[in-house]
């Protein structure tokens, strides 16, 4: 019972409650507006130079131009998507996703 009440009493104080944009069915889709990356889908928020915003965009396909995930709030290049790595294959070259 006791267990009960201190559920009840943190999902009220807010402690429990999940963040929703961590849920998957909240998530934003490509071209939804975003603040974050963690806000879209695709896990990738990029910049939008035109308008100084972001939206939400898809995640780098193989030998696309790819930074690694950043943990700041957009990217100006998407990281690459499952299964593929950001290198550089020559010191001359941009990174580019490629499988490993």
């Amino acid at each position: 019972m006791a267990a009960a009440l201190a559920l009840v009493a943190g999902v009220l104080s807010g402690a429990v409650l999940p963040l929703w944009s961590a849920l998957p069915q909240y998530k934003k889709k490509i071209t939804d507006r975003c603040f974050h990356h963690s806000e879209c889908y695709s896990g990738c928020c990029l910049m939008d130079l035109d308008s100084g915003g972001a939206f939400c965009a898809p995640r780098a396909r193989i030998t696309m131009i790819c930074l690694p995930q950043t943990k700041g709030a957009t990217n100006i290049i998407c990281p690459c998507r499952m299964g593929l790595t950001c290198i550089s294959k020559d010191l001359m070259c941009s990174r580019r996703c490629h499988m490993i």
